[in-house]
C-alpha cells in the first residue's frame, strides 16, 4: 500500500500541506517515494509540563512540531529519522495514561496519547514503518539511544551523592549519559558522546568514571525502569530543546 502511494497525486498533496504548515523556517518533506501514513496531535513531556505537539509519521521519518494554530500553523519543527528509533510501552500513572517511549541515539523522550486504541495505532505503524525500513536497507536495529531524563519532580536532591538539596540558587543539572538530576558539583565534568553532540557534554562523575575506563555499558541508565519505579507526578521532559526555558543543563 505504501508503494502505491508514494507517487500518487493525494500523498503529494497531503506532504505539501504539512510543509506549508511549517512555513519557510521548516525543512522540505516531499521527496521521492516518502509517503505520510498519518498524523495527530500528542502529549509530549516537556520541560516545564506536558504539552501538546502535533506528530506526522512517514514511512521513513517521524516530524514533530509546536502547535501555533491547529491544521494551519506549526513551528520549532523536528525531524527524526525513522531507522534509529525504538518505542517502548509505558505503563499508566495517574493522569499520565497510553504513553510510550521513543528512543534514538540523539535524543529519547515520552508521549501519550489519548486512548489506548490510538496507543497502539501509532505503535504498531512506527514499528511496521521501522522494520520496512531495517528490512530494505539490511541494516540492524540500533542498539544505543540517548537517555530519558528524569524529571526534576522526581528528585529534591542529587541522586548522586544524596546531599545536595535542590533550591532557585542551587539547580538541577542532568547527565547526559545516564539521565540522572544531579547537583553541580556532581557533575563539573564534560564528556564527548558523539551520537549526542561533536561538543563534550556534561555528566555525572560516576558515568564520567566509567566512561573513563571503558566500562559504558554499566551507566547506562534505561528510563522504562526508572519511570515505573518513581513516582509520576506533573513530569518534565527537560530533554527536549523545543521549549522556551533554557535546556542547557
Amino acid at each position: 500500500m505504501v508503494d502505491r502511494l508514494a507517487n500518487s497525486e493525494a500523498n503529494t498533496r497531503r506532504i505539501s500541506i504539512v510543509e506549508n504548515c511549517f512555513g519557510a523556517a521548516g525543512q522540505p518533506l516531499t521527496i521521492p517515494g516518502r509517503v505520510l501514513i498519518g498524523e495527530g496531535v500528542l502529549t509530549k513531556l516537556c520541560r516545564k509540563k506536558p504539552k501538546a505537539r502535533q506528530f506526522f509519521l512517514f514511512n521513513d521519518i517521524l516530524v514533530y512540531g509546536n502547535i501555533v494554530i491547529q491544521k494551519k500553523k506549526y513551528n520549532k519543527q523536528h525531524i527524526i529519522p525513522l531507522e534509529n528509533v525504538t518505542i517502548d510501552s509505558i505503563q499508566d500513572e495517574g493522569d499520565l495514561r497510553n504513553g510510550w517511549l521513543i528512543k534514538t541515539p540523539t535524543k529519547s523522550f515520552a508521549v501519550y496519547a489519548a486512548t489506548a486504541t490510538e496507543k497502539s495505532e501509532w505503535m504498531n505503524h512506527i514499528n511496521k514503518c521501522v522494520s520496512d525500513l531495517l528490512s530494505k536497507s539490511g541494516k540492524t536495529p540500533s542498539n544505543e539511544h540517548a537517555a530519558v531524563w528524569v524529571p526534576d519532580s522526581e528528585a529534591s536532591v542529587c541522586m548522586r551523592c544524596q546531599k545536595a538539596k535542590f533550591t532557585p540558587v542551587n539547580r538541577r543539572h542532568h547527565c547526559r549519559k545516564c539521565g540522572f538530576v544531579v547537583c553541580g558539583p556532581c557533575s563539573e565534568k564534560r564528556f564527548l558522546l558523539p551520537s549526542q553532540s561533536s561538543k563534550p557534554v556534561r555528566i555525572c562523575d560516576f558515568c564520567y568514571d566509567l566512561l573513563s575506563t571503558g566500562e559504558m555499558t554499566a551507566c547506562q541508565s534505561s528510563r522504562s525502569d526508572s519511570y515505573s519505579q518513581s513516582p509520576k507526578s506533573s513530569l518534565n521532559d527537560v530533554s527536549d530543546d523545543d521549549d522556551d526555558e533554557d535546556s542547557s543543563d
